[in-house]
């Protein structure tokens, strides 16, 4: 299986990813994401603010970005 990183830009930190995980393909890649975006935002909506402006890079093994996820991309808003 392929492994792939999520690299988090949030706001002003960077955290990127030196482990990765090893999954069948991009579109499980990208629901890891979604899950990881979702965490994110649920810590800031206890702490009373959201930044969407952070996103998720996802690398494959040589570095390359295959997909970026943007924080707003990760929920849907209704009132």
């Amino acid at each position: 299986m392929p492994l792939f990183y999520f690299h988090v830009y949030d706001g002003m930190l960077v955290a990127p990813d030196d482990e990765g995980l090893e999954l069948a393909d991009i579109e499980t890649a990208r629901d890891e994401a979604v899950r990881g975006a979702r965490s994110i935002l649920s810590d800031e909506i206890l702490k009373g603010c959201i930044d969407l402006s952070g996103r998720i890079e996802i690398a494959g093994e040589d570095g390359t970005i295959l997909l970026a996820l943007p924080f707003r991309d990760a929920f849907e808003i209704k009132e």
